[in-house]
């Protein structure tokens, strides 16, 4: 059995969000904090609100384990690595680290931005304990996959965000440490950097280092971890194979952002009322009814319906629209465009859209929906049907999360050169 490399027991971490602390405590600063303190005893307006990032955290990772932390933002993920890198101290609680640690919290932690990029990389090593012959004999590698051998003699103030994340991912993977401590590095950079850069965390853990992730991207989680776990509301909720604990993240954790809205009752619609639209829900392949869902993973919209008495419809237009809360359209899919149009054999059923590969990048969005019969209007929900949360997947199939920006669409196609 593999002895452990991280233990955590009862750690919790609060802040006092109603206090500011000054970097230099000074006879003037302690003079001004009781001063601050008085008047808040006596001032409803000053009282302090004591915010709650950990509570009561405690689990195990092992020693050659990749263990993955998701939750939501706020959750309390960054919090807990910056007290396992010893950046900030727990309010109660203990954790125990054997080993060496590496840590890569947020672009460039640990570097002096006057200092040289070689200069940065032998202080790096350094800080945790390297030998300098230790750090020689990686530095060329370390170099090598940062791409930033023109630059390595320059201040690193004057690098751009994805050379900075380059060196610090570099210095963080190659330097000789037992554990590595990773904190959204996949967020900056380009697609061939994401992809050196899961494979030489995969590598460390091969060659029996451990490393903790934290991540949004739950394919890079689910590709890299064998385990997971998952924070909500600064505790942990689950722990335990990374693809249950995702599944459960995205099925109960998440909110009810894809709403199952009764909209057989709604009033907010047109229409000649031949057949109304009832219900709405989106699930996966299997069948299984969704919160939430992942940039390319196959998905299907289904819209319960039901006929007036005595109506037969004929060809029935069904489309769904998805938008930002914003109300900015994205895209519109009725079924006439793909050469389909229905006439419901019964009262009433559920019309079904399969998406072979979900095209929108994360974000929250809205589902419009709208019906009609032998041409004319005959249901239109005038506000949304519902919601849908979509979390970041491998929609390219290579780990790539693809464009790092504003665009919503994803858009996949296959490149040549001639």
């Amino acid at each position: 059995m593999n002895p452990t490399a991280i233990r955590v027991e009862h750690l919790s971490k609060q802040y006092d969000i109603g206090v500011q602390r000054t970097r230099y405590n000074t006879l003037r600063d302690r003079l001004a904090d009781g001063m601050k303190s008085l008047v808040r005893r006596n001032s409803a307006a000053g009282k302090s609100h004591i915010f709650q990032a950990l509570d009561n955290v405690s689990f195990e990772i092992k020693r050659g384990e990749v263990a993955g932390i998701i939750g939501r933002n706020g959750a309390g993920k960054s919090t807990l690595l910056k007290i396992l890198s010893r950046i900030t101290e727990p309010t109660t609680g203990q954790a125990w680290i054997h080993g060496r640690v590496g840590s890569l919290l947020e672009v460039g932690t640990g570097f002096h931005p006057e200092l040289t990029g070689r200069e940065n990389v032998y202080l790096n090593g350094a800080i945790i304990g390297m030998q300098r012959t230790e750090i020689a004999r990686k530095f060329d590698e370390i170099v090598d996959f940062a791409g930033v051998e023109q630059f390595i003699d320059t201040p690193v103030k004057r690098y751009s965000s994805g050379m900075y994340v380059r060196l610090a991912f570099a210095v963080a993977a190659h330097l000789e440490t037992e554990i590595v401590l990773v904190d959204e590095v996949l967020a900056v950079g380009d697609a061939a950097f994401q992809k050196k850069c899961l494979g030489t965390m995969g590598q460390a853990a091969r060659s029996g280092r451990t490393v903790l992730f934290v991540s949004h991207n739950m394919a890079a989680i689910e590709n890299l971890c064998t385990s997971a776990i998952l924070l909500e509301g600064g505790r942990v909720i689950m722990q335990g194979d990374s693809h249950q604990v995702i599944h459960h993240y995205l099925e109960r954790v998440l909110p009810s952002l894809v709403e199952n809205v009764p909209l057989a009752q709604r009033q907010d619609r047109t229409g000649n009322g031949k057949i109304r639209l009832t219900g709405f829900r989106i699930e996966d392949a299997h069948g299984k009814k969704l919160s939430a869902v992942r940039s390319g993973m196959e998905v299907v919209f289904v819209f319960g319906y039901e006929c007036r008495d005595g109506e037969k419809p004929q060809a029935v237009d069904i489309g769904f629209s998805l938008s930002h809360a914003n109300e900015e359209l994205l895209t519109v899919l009725y079924s006439s465009y793909v050469g389909q149009t229905f006439c419901p054999a019964k009262k009433s059923g559920e019309f079904r859209c399969q998406v072979p590969k979900f095209p929108l990048a994360p974000g929250r969005y809205c589902v419009g929906t709208r019906l009609l019969a032998g041409g004319e209007e005959a249901d239109w929900l005038r506000n949304w049907a519902g919601y849908i949360e979509v979390e970041l997947g491998d929609f390219y199939g290579s780990g790539s999360p693809g464009f790092n920006g504003p665009a919503p669409i994803l858009m996949s196609g296959q490149w040549s050169i001639q």
